[in-house]
């Protein structure tokens, strides 16, 4: 049976995001109609957002010490928590029973969905076992997951690559690799051939630490790069040349202390920078936080990180029914509360909702 609605209030809409006041027709979940009216409706109509890069297993544990205390101060050491096979969150996964890591990733993935992220890329680790976990927590919810998998060799004969990798990308969307620095460059060469032979997609950690595996992540000619924290001019032309995307996660950058990305020379070179979270046990999901890093501490324009968190995601992950509002479109969308006691007196709603919406002040989600 056909079901209609109609919403009014203060519509986001387009891919270059735009204010007006009216109202959207949904039938089935499909846009029918937009139009302009004067409404007094103080709800802001809004697309959900979209977390580019996630580490979901990391689920098991989310109070880690961040590193040594000296003088009162943590010295942070990221390699120490989050680098292959040894550290802390890769002994932590080992020693995880699957059925445990399976419900602490289902959390995760209601919590992402209760915040108002309707679409998310997750490096999984532990390989074919691994994959599968995430699948099985994802079954049953309503969020988009794009699975990239992991292999769980870092070094071995091109043929054991390549049959594990081949067993991989049976069950996950594509391919998501630790860094250039964790994985021998036989390995790597042979999961880019994998990967491109199956048509999937290739994604790298690079310059997270420092710049020294980026030129090496580069030559592998990725379809994403994730950080470039620490990218030159120079590398991010090679970048814009390769009409490469990047997913930058300021928060998780700033915690482990790494530094903060240049987010507006990589929008000034026109290249399309989307925004994720990163490893949950550093970070919650929680999309709006990294919107308002990115405006009040990076300076980043408010539509600009709009756009990284909404439609720039969806499109490098495909998603072809999420990112903006318009008619014909199918997009989730959240309704948020315009006269909650945080968001009351903004001027702009896209500009309230970048620099101090909270999950708290969503209405309802609309599939």
């Amino acid at each position: 049976m056909s079901s209609e609605q109609v919403i009014y209030g203060k519509i986001i809409l387009g891919p270059e995001p735009e204010i007006i006041k009216g109202y959207i027709c949904l039938r089935d979940g499909v846009i029918t109609d937009i139009g302009e009216e004067n409404t007094t409706s103080e709800v802001i109509i809004s697309p959900c957002l979209v977390n580019s890069h996630t580490h979901v297993g990391d689920s098991v544990l989310k109070d880690p010490v961040l590193g040594k205390t000296v003088d009162n101060r943590i010295e942070r050491d990221l390699d120490a928590l989050v680098k292959p096979p040894d550290g802390l969150k890769h002994r932590i996964l080992m020693a995880t029973p699957q059925s445990e890591l399976i419900e602490a990733m289902k959390r995760t993935i209601s919590d992402m969905i209760i915040t108002g992220t309707s679409a998310f890329a997750d490096f999984r680790e532990g390989g074919v076992p691994g994959t599968l976990a995430l699948k099985e927590a994802l079954e049953g919810k309503d969020i988009e997951g794009m699975i990239l998998g992991r292999i769980s060799q870092t070094e071995g004969d091109k043929s054991d690559i390549e049959y594990e990798a081949e067993l991989l990308l049976q069950e996950s969307h594509g391919l998501g690799v630790s860094g250039a620095r964790d994985l021998d460059r036989n390995v790597l060469e042979t999961l880019r051939e994998v990967a491109a032979s199956r048509k999937k997609p290739f994604f790298i950690h690079s310059g997270e630490r420092d710049r020294s595996d980026i030129g090496s992540a580069l030559s592998l000619e990725p379809d994403v790069l994730v950080h470039m924290t620490h990218a030159e001019m120079s590398d991010l032309r090679q970048v814009a040349d390769q009409q490469k995307p990047i997913v930058v996660c300021p928060r998780s950058n700033f915690i482990t202390g790494v530094g903060m990305p240049p987010v507006e020379q990589m929008l000034d070179l026109g290249i399309n920078v989307a925004v994720g979270t990163d490893n949950v046990m550093l970070d919650s999901p929680n999309m709006f936080t990294e919107m308002e890093l990115l405006v009040k501490i990076f300076g980043v324009d408010d539509r600009q990180v709009f756009k990284m968190c909404t439609l720039n995601g969806a499109s490098i992950l495909n998603v072809n029914e999420s990112g903006y509002i318009a008619k014909g479109l199918s997009p989730k969308i959240m309704l948020m509360n315009g006269n909650s006691d945080n968001l009351a007196g903004i001027a702009d709603p896209l500009r309230g909702i970048v620099r101090r919406a909270r999950p708290d002040d969503i209405l309802t989600i609309i599939n």
